[in-house]
């Protein structure tokens, strides 16, 4: 039977097919506008203070690529194997991927690349952690140093390390001056064992020995050995951080001992509060005065001693400035948290310590922001200790290592410049407020790029020079992109959440780790987290959206109706300008804001 119905299904099966190329359409000379590789910035990457390029080294993780990823570190950190264990990665705090699910485990990323060197090289017979030479007495101070272009470094905490590292990359030759017997500093003598294992410092200080410092130990220096140094090297850098503990203010408050005096006690195998033998399994009650991360270091420390441990804080737990997973697996250790209490007396007594707090309630915000806290007068309470530590902060040892208010202030250093002598640079704890490894290193980069930029083109180029190079809208400087690397300087433009294609993205977890249970924990100063297992490595380095950056996924090949993109054998993409006709499905379908529409000039 026939009907119109069926007579419009009636369709030919002829296909029809051009025989001829309709390249000479040019369609990309009729568009008004183009689609254009830009490199942007990913958000971790503009709050991480090295300035790691975050997305690179995924993308060569994710590749298995891995000494390569080591390089793309080490272009900005000298310091994977101590920052992947110590550093309070901010950059996961702005990960864009925490908005699809949870963020990308880059710290856990950061030491797994590290430690994975390690193990190559212990497979390989190759010696990755071979010691430092020594030089040590007053008598090798500056020797043959004279020459322009030579840099002395006063102290080898993370920022004098960092400082060193990158002078040398520049073409100076550096000479670290450090009044121990060991270098390291804080990174040595501050940070227990259970966060950061001897070896994995060794093998980073062995890496800026390789690329040229030389450490001379046992070298205290004065003021008054300023000037002689001023006169023999190029530059004097100061990055002998904060070695004098605050006063708590207190009466009876030098019964307290400094935290940072115990925890180097700890470390080379001392005594502990109390003058108990430290591996004897003696208890006692210890208190631990302050809220930050040298009080929760010190507060675990004791509990590995065999000893009790209590924090008093005179803030809440919410208000620690301490990272909070370190306090929470202080708690889960064992260590007791007295919130909003502030010790106003400290008398001796039968037990060994009697502590008297005041209670504290919230009231108005300080200049720093945080809730401001105020005495409750009339509630004191008295805690019956056997040692007391004081944990309250420090500051630098001697006035002179600070900086004159005249001297040059940048972001994280401080430059003084005294007609003919020598300039002199402040780093580190010495120059500002944050006090973190990270800070440190990129406080010691900073030095590295305004005195390289003094001496090639005086003071005034500076501010222009640091500022070039700076990433995003964060703080961090790029050294690579200082010294012109390949794709090393982005667009400023930080890439958020609501630019990217999540369309490509599937949900996958977040893994760090495993952490050792605690009650193992509390036996021993082992490392108190594993590392991560390769293949979770590489799964977790495959979640990172690399924002800002093609990682080569073709979605614009794949979707160019002319066929107008290309690869080049640089692994990179290009467009044919003849046949783009400007329509803009190559931009949308990428998924990182790789690429980007531009008007095409009449």
């Amino acid at each position: 039977m026939s009907s119109p119905y069926f007579d419009e299904l009636k369709v030919s099966l002829l296909i029809p097919r051009s025989r001829t190329s309709t390249e000479a359409n040019r369609t990309g000379e009729w568009s008004f506008s183009r689609p254009a590789y830009r490199d942007k910035t990913a958000p971790c990457r503009a709050a991480c203070p090295c300035a790691t390029d975050i997305p690179r080294v995924e993308t060569l993780v994710a590749e298995g690529r891995l000494d390569e990823a080591l390089a793309a570190i080490l272009e900005e950190n000298p310091l994977p194997a101590v920052c992947g264990r110590v550093c309070f990665h901010p950059c996961e705090s702005r990960c864009n991927r925490s908005e699809l699910d949870e963020a990308v485990s880059v710290n856990a990323l950061e030491r797994f690349v590290s430690d994975r060197e390690a193990v190559r090289c212990d497979r390989e017979e190759v010696r990755c952690d071979r010691g430092i030479a020594r030089a040590e007495g007053p008598a090798s101070l500056g020797d043959g140093a004279a020459a322009k272009g030579s840099v002395a470094i006063v102290g080898s905490g993370p920022a004098g390390l960092a400082a060193a590292y990158f002078m040398n990359a520049l073409g100076y030759a550096c000479e670290i001056l450090e009044a121990e017997s060991e270098a390291g500093g804080l990174l040595r003598y501050g940070i227990p064992a259970y966060r950061l294992p001897p070896a994995a410092l060794r093998r980073d200080l062995a890496r800026i020995e390789a690329a040229g410092a030389r450490f001379r130990f046992r070298e205290r220096i004065g003021e008054r050995d300023l000037a002689r140094l001023r006169s023999r090297f190029s530059a004097v850098i100061i990055a002998s951080g904060h070695a004098k503990a605050r006063s708590l203010g207190v009466p009876g408050e030098e019964l307290a001992e400094d935290a940072l005096g115990f925890l180097r006690r700890t470390r080379l195998g001392g005594s502990e509060p109390g003058h108990s033998s430290a591996r004897t399994g003696a208890r006692g009650k210890v208190a631990v005065i302050g809220g930050g991360n040298t009080a929760i270091d010190a507060a675990r420390s004791l509990v590995r001693l065999g000893c009790e441990a209590t924090i008093v804080y005179r803030r809440r737990r919410a208000d620690m400035p301490a990272f909070p997973e370190e306090v929470e697996a202080a708690i889960d250790e064992g260590v007791e948290l007295v919130e909003t209490a502030v010790p106003i007396r400290l008398e001796r007594s039968p037990a060994g310590i009697s502590l008297s707090v005041q209670a504290t309630r919230p009231e108005g915000a300080g200049l720093d922001g945080r809730p401001s806290f105020v005495p409750v007068h009339g509630e004191v309470r008295v805690l019956e200790v056997a040692a007391a530590l004081c944990a309250v902060g420090a500051e630098a040892a001697e006035p002179w290592m600070k900086p004159r208010e005249s001297a040059l202030s940048l972001r994280r250093c401080a430059i003084e410049l005294d007609g003919p002598a020598a300039p002199l640079a402040f780093v580190g704890d010495l120059r500002g407020p944050r006090e973190t490894v990270a800070d440190a290193v990129a406080s010691g980069k900073e030095a590295a790029i305004a005195l390289d930029a003094l001496f090639r083109s005086g003071r005034d180029s500076i501010a222009g020079e640091t500022e070039r190079c700076r990433v995003g809208d964060g703080e961090g400087l790029s050294m690579a992109a200082y010294m012109g690397g390949p794709k090393a300087a982005p667009s400023r433009r930080v890439v958020a959440f609501r630019d990217l294609n999540t369309d490509y993205f599937r949900l996958s977890p977040r893994k760090v780790g495993p952490v050792i249970p605690a009650d193992r924990a509390r036996d021993a100063f082992a490392e108190a987290r594993d590392g991560l297992a390769r293949e979770d490595a590489i799964a977790q380095a495959s979640r990172c959206l690399s924002c800002g950056r093609c990682n080569d996924c073709d979605n614009c090949r794949t979707f160019c109706p002319e066929l107008a993109v290309r690869a080049t054998p640089e692994r990179e993409r290009e467009i044919d300008e003849y046949h783009c006709k400007g329509c803009g499905l190559c931009a949308a379908e990428c998924p990182r804001s790789a690429i980007e529409m531009e008007v095409q000039a009449p």
